[in-house]
């Protein structure tokens, strides 16, 4: 399986230029050269979080809440697991822009929205085919340059709900970081703290995706425990957000820690600390594989990438799938979904200067259209979601508001 063309070099494009004249800024507000893009909308990068839905199917037979937490945890890991090496920016979805994606093989479907132009908010819903599961929450990308690298904070709450067992559970995802972005060579790393809740039972799993620190040692680790209401550890988990991730006793995993922390420790001890070097520098370490601790249990490994995902932006199989546009499909899909988005389209053949044209006229025509909205004083209504506090946590959310799989798609803004 391939993409219609492979990437081009970004080699001889210098991001500086662009870049220096908005260090601190929010970069949401910036208009990149296509070069930097990957020709899927920001809409389809949020489906790749049900490559591993197999997880959600697997909680859902488990009859314990331990176990269902594990493989829950464990699909909030996968979910964020494509972003490794994908160091092209998606496009940023035009308000009104949607997207559909209906695995009978996987068991679900799902529809996202742009509900929202500044901030850039990207509402999504998605459901088991055999009302198993509902999966839903909205994301607002907060981007910042640091200099050296560009930070993404996902802002926004996902929540799994599985109506079987009357259970609900909430989390945030970890900030993205790609790094080198001027010089060198691009790598990509996720840290910050992710807590998955499950309302019911009170048990939550509290994970912390490590930073990279600075002889690259943590990069791409994620390790946490799985406590129960009253905050007892019942589990460890640890991995990679890249690889794998292992289940194992508390216990256990605390002493193989320690013991790790001394002997790092001897070693500190026998040779001289080299030159404080800034780990931006550094290019990742080869990817060291996990240590598996003895009595662990595998609860998830990554699905390979296909052989040549490296000529087509780092894209998993799932990923190559997304903006594929059957003759079937035609005929339901509403004009405002990302396959028929021109400037997306053209990137995927490899048609550089029509992406940039038609990038670029897109952006206008939304320009116009919002000037024109405020001279009239008439208000953006979003389609398919409107906004409301979360029922499990109350945090701001924007909720499905149902009726997108009717296919009634009168009255649809003209955004392309």
């Amino acid at each position: 399986m391939s993409l219609p063309a492979p990437m081009f070099s970004r080699n001889d494009v210098s991001i500086w230029s662009i870049l220096k004249k908005c260090i601190g800024m929010e970069l949401s507000k910036i208009a990149m050269p296509v070069i930097f893009n990957e020709p899927l909308s920001f809409l389809q990068r949020l489906t790749e979080y049900m490559e591993h839905t197999y997880l959600i199917h697997q909680a859902n037979t488990s009859t314990d809440s331990i176990q269902r937490m594990k493989c829950v945890a464990a699909f909030a890991v996968s979910a964020v697991a494509s972003q490794w090496e994908r160091t092209g920016k998606p496009f940023n979805p035009l308000l009104g822009e949607t997207y559909e994606l209906i695995r009978e093989d996987l068991g679900f479907r799902w529809v996202s929205e742009q509900v929202s132009h500044h901030p850039p908010v990207s509402a999504f819903h998605a459901e088991g085919l055999k009302d198993d599961f509902l999966f839903h929450g909205s994301i607002y990308p907060k981007l910042k340059f640091w200099g050296k690298s560009v930070e993404a904070e996902p802002r926004g709450i996902i929540t799994l709900e599985l109506p079987k067992h009357n259970e609900a559970y909430t989390w945030t995802n970890p900030t993205c970081c790609v790094h080198n972005i001027i010089v060198g060579q691009l790598w990509i790393e996720q840290y910050g703290n992710v807590e998955v809740i499950n309302h019911k039972t009170g048990e939550r799993c509290s994970l912390t995706f490590k930073s990279c620190g600075l002889f690259g040692k943590e990069l791409h680790k994620v390790e946490g425990y799985i406590l129960d209401k009253s905050k007892k550890k019942i589990c460890a988990i640890y991995g990679k957000w890249t690889e794998c991730l292992y289940t194992v006793d508390p216990a256990t995993f605390d002493l193989h820690k320690k013991a790790d922390k001394k002997s790092a420790e001897e070693k500190k001890g026998n040779k001289q600390s080299s030159v404080d070097e800034e780990p931006e520098e550094m290019p990742p370490p080869e990817a060291e594989t996990v240590q598996v601790i003895p009595g662990s249990e595998l609860i998830w490994r990554i699905s390979p990438r296909p052989d040549n995902s490296a000529q087509y932006y780092a894209f998993s199989t799932f990923a190559m799938q997304l903006n594929e546009l059957e003759d079937d499909m035609k005929e339901s899909l509403p004009t405002t979904d990302c396959r028929l988005r021109p400037d997306i389209r053209a990137l995927e053949s490899g048609d550089i200067d029509l992406a940039s044209a038609e990038k670029k006229r897109l952006e206008e025509k939304q320009r116009v259209a919002r000037k024109n909205r405020s001279k009239s004083s008439e208000d953006w209504k979003t389609r398919w979601f409107h906004q409301g506090p979360n029922p499990h946590n109350g945090g701001q959310d924007w909720l499905y508001s149902g009726g997108y799989w009717n296919r009634n798609y009168s009255q649809l803004p003209d955004i392309y």
